[in-house]
């Protein structure tokens, strides 16, 4: 899609959230190229990864920023034991921890606006399933009834409609007359 980064703006200007997924960042670099693909990346206001890798993973830990990480370290000898702490500044989640989440971790970062402040705006966070909860809440769901039968055909008809209608307004967009 052409002028994604416009389209993103505009609606954040209209107070409409946009949401884009994508699985990596080379794929928006492959599909949209270098500078586009930074474009589009840096509009994004929050952001929320599973597990990626290499260059996606050391992106997002610089943009995620540095803390102050204090570290101790204990001496020990014959005579005497010291004990020293350091604080040394170092990636809040680096670039290791998000190549290794495991299923269910995320890490992110959300924005906030001038009259609502969100204090803790980067996170790291695992979804904790209770799966004896989850079982019983399945057992007592009910089958969404049938309304009206709706054959394959009815079902591709309306999406090859639906494909052609898009096409259309997407024309009138590029040049209308």
């Amino acid at each position: 899609m052409n002028d994604i980064d416009n389209l993103i703006a505009t609606a954040r200007s209209n107070k409409i959230a946009t949401c884009l997924g994508v699985q990596d960042f080379s794929q928006l670099k492959k599909d949209y190229g270098t500078n586009q693909a930074a474009v589009i990346m840096n509009i994004a206001g929050n952001i929320i990864s599973g597990q990626v890798m290499g260059e996606t993973a050391k992106q997002l830990s610089e943009r995620f920023g540095k803390i102050v990480q204090v570290k101790e370290s204990i001496s020990i000898n014959r005579n005497d034991t010291s004990i020293s702490k350091s604080g040394q500044l170092d990636y809040a989640i680096p670039p290791s921890k998000i190549s290794t989440l495991s299923s269910g971790e995320f890490v992110g970062m959300v924005s906030d606006d001038p009259n609502q402040k969100i204090d803790l705006k980067i996170f790291h966070c695992r979804i904790i399933n209770d799966m004896e909860k989850l079982k019983s809440e399945e057992k007592s769901q009910k089958k969404i009834p049938v309304h009206k039968p709706v054959s394959q055909q009815e079902i591709s008809d309306n999406y090859y409609q639906i494909r052609m209608e898009a096409k259309r307004i997407v024309n009138e967009l590029i040049s209308p007359d």
